[in-house]
């Protein structure tokens, strides 16, 4: 291939990137209109956000990720590029229009998009072939769910979790706080200003330290 075809296919590939991340972006702001109580934001996570995130995941030993609420996949994708080879990443996400993008978007063969609610977490484990997650990722918005599908998530999620597990949680406001607090035997708060909107960041662990 010459220079100038080889510098033409670049260019192709750039601008396919730059449609695709539009596609990606309209996508997010169609659902965002339409359901502004299930995305709590206009625009997918910035790479600020989702650097932070992922900080506290030891990717050597995960083998089981489980992410709510995964949209276009921005995190999603972030996940699989950093994951083992032998490693699984559950997608569950109710919305259908995302399930569609996601299942095409990908033919990475750890991926497993599940079109269902975070209640199901333990079940969809269970269909998967396993029966603990060691991660679990959420940017579901929990102040605009009703108080008991919140209380039914979050205690689903942590019988889920390996004792050594963690819930990473993003949201917009603090107000799940207390109620990772009360479900959860550590809870540590971080903020990310580099987002739109701006970030709450929750680490949570079913286990103290001393009780492993």
């Amino acid at each position: 291939m010459s220079s100038s075809q080889t510098g033409n296919a670049v260019s192709n590939n750039q601008h396919a990137s730059s449609r695709a991340r539009g596609g990606h972006a309209l996508l997010f702001a169609r659902n965002f209109f339409r359901h502004p109580r299930m995305l709590g934001s206009i625009v997918p996570s910035s790479r600020f956000l989702i650097k932070q995130l992922l900080q506290p995941i030891d990717w050597v030993q995960a083998r089981v990720i489980v992410e709510y609420g995964p949209g276009v996949g921005g995190i999603t994708a972030e996940i699989l590029r950093r994951m083992r080879p032998d490693a699984s990443l559950i997608a569950i996400e109710t919305n259908p229009e995302f399930v569609s993008f996601l299942r095409s978007y990908t033919e990475d063969e750890r991926l497993h998009v599940v079109e269902a609610s975070a209640e199901e977490v333990v079940e969809i484990l269970r269909q998967h072939g396993h029966e603990k997650a060691d991660y679990i990722i959420s940017g579901i918005p929990f102040s605009t769910i009703s108080a008991p599908v919140r209380e039914r998530i979050l205690r689903k999620t942590r019988s889920a979790l390996q004792p050594r597990g963690a819930f990473l949680v993003y949201q917009f406001s603090t107000r799940v706080l207390q109620d990772l607090q009360r479900i959860f035997y550590v809870v540590r708060r971080q903020f990310e200003p580099l987002n739109v909107l701006p970030a709450y960041l929750f680490f949570c662990r079913p286990e103290t330290a001393s009780s492993r």
